[in-house]
């Protein structure tokens, strides 16, 4: 077993800006070198009742977590508690209320994300059988109310579950509620960078609508397509939104290291414990003068956690994260980043994909962020008609993208099949969101307990 995982030189005195600005620097890599991290979260739940498990009880979260060590995953440990797991696949980890979320490793190509998703699946699906539990793929809890779902024993978490309620109402519910599907992707230099960060960030809306999960709230329709994106607009406005400052010229690593600079800090990690520095600014500790920790400077590792408390639509930490859909079925694990490599990982699709937005206008990007919770495909596009014409545009680039990298599997097949799903939600106009409302309101005839035989893995 071990502690919480390190990198090799996290220990080092921070005693110059070109340190932080350096966790940018170094993360540009080669195209060669580029690789695909997928995450996705599901919600745990009883088989028998639709409970959300607690972490100690027989056969919950821990339980789980120690049942995966058969298929070679090793635990990680936090005050004594099994919080997290590391193995060949990447890392297994909890969400505040128990979500389990695969971060998987970086990969060479679509083909081996599917099989690692599928072989995750497989081993979830096998322990929830021995466990009495099941796995559901939805952006927000159908029917949960917050007092309902259990707290994992992670120490960050008690700090931010403190501190949310203080700089937004909807903090809570991001932290207990809601599950997401994220890209991770490489650049290759400040440049490709830049444009690759403006081509998301202005895209993610589209992800967000074809994506749209989350229409209930404690077992009624909630008037969004996707309430899970809705919550990130009254979580924390210091580290959330859409970053205008990314569109303007000369964007580059120093802007996006003043931004984070500039996000109130949560905690610093030391000796094991999290040390609840909620509020306080990182530049203070820059000086020596956190607080917390007088007369102490930051090392390494507490900016790179800082980095990971800051929560834009898309995020850089020596890679850029699209954090914009909601969890979904198992075919969604897979078309989120088809959609992001095809639209990204090809200089022709790139430059396509940047003729699309790079007109738009900052209260462009505002209303889309919005509207879209809402709205989803039916939204306004900048360019004319609706999000659901300009997703069709933003498919056929990423299919460009797709077929121009020409990663084959051991059939021959491209890439380009993983965008299969999306392509669907976009000819019948209907997200998954859509579907489910459909039948809530017709053959579910309003009850939402079905969704546990249609959503669950």
């Amino acid at each position: 077993m071990s502690n919480k995982v390190t990198s090799a030189g996290d220990d080092a005195i921070i005693e110059s800006r070109d340190q932080l600005i350096g966790v940018f620097t170094a993360g540009a890599k080669p195209k060669a070198a580029w690789r695909i991290g997928t995450e996705h979260e599901k919600f745990v739940f009883r088989t028998e009742d639709h409970r959300a498990p607690s972490y100690a009880e027989p056969g919950g979260i821990r339980d789980l977590l120690m049942a995966m060590t058969r298929y070679g995953w090793e635990p990680i440990l936090e005050g004594g508690n099994v919080i997290a797991l590391k193995g060949a696949d990447g890392n297994i980890s909890l969400e505040p209320a128990g979500q389990f979320e695969l971060s998987g490793a970086p990969l060479e190509n679509l083909h081996q994300t599917c099989a690692e998703s599928n072989r995750h699946l497989k081993q979830c699906r096998e322990l929830g059988q021995e466990l009495g539990l099941g796995f559901l793929g939805l952006g927000f809890w159908p029917d949960k109310t917050r007092a309902e779902l259990p707290i994992m024993p992670k120490g960050r978490y008690d700090i931010m579950l403190r501190h949310m309620p203080r700089v937004g109402s909807l903090g809570l519910d991001m932290m207990l509620r809601t599950c997401t599907i994220q890209t991770n992707l490489d650049y290759g230099s400040e440049a490709d960078m830049a444009q690759k960060f403006r081509v998301s960030l202005a895209l993610q809306p589209i992800a967000t609508a074809l994506f749209a999960n989350s229409p209930f709230t404690e077992k009624a329709p909630n008037g969004f397509k996707s309430f899970r994106s809705h919550i990130w607009t009254d979580t924390d406005p210091a580290r959330t939104g859409i970053l205008p400052f990314v569109f303007e010229e000369g964007f580059g690593y120093e802007h996006y290291t003043d931004y984070a600079l500039d996000v109130p800090m949560y905690f610093v990690y030391r000796d094991g414990k999290y040390i609840d520095a909620a509020g306080l600014s990182f530049r203070d500790f820059l000086a020596g003068k956190l607080e917390v920790l007088p007369g102490e400077k930051p090392r390494l590792g507490d900016w790179k956690d800082h980095l990971s408390t800051a929560f834009p639509e898309v995020r850089m930490k020596g890679y850029l994260e699209m954090r914009g859909a909601d969890g979904g079925r198992w075919d969604r694990i897979c078309a989120l980043p088809a959609l992001w490599v095809g639209l990204l990982y090809d200089q022709t699709a790139l430059d396509a994909a940047w003729d699309l937005v790079k007109h738009w206008t900052p209260e462009d990007h505002a209303r889309l962020r919005r509207e879209v919770p809402a709205l989803a495909l039916g939204a306004a596009s900048p360019n004319g008609g609706t999000l659901k014409e300009l997703s069709a545009e933003v498919l056929k680039i990423a299919d460009l993208g797709l077929a121009n990298r020409a990663r084959l599997n051991s059939a021959g097949d491209t890439e380009q099949g993983f965008l299969n799903p999306l392509r669907e939600i976009v000819a019948s106009g209907m997200t998954n969101a859509d579907r489910l409302l459909a039948l809530y309101n017709g053959p579910w005839g309003g009850d939402i307990s079905r969704i546990y035989e249609t959503e669950a893995y």
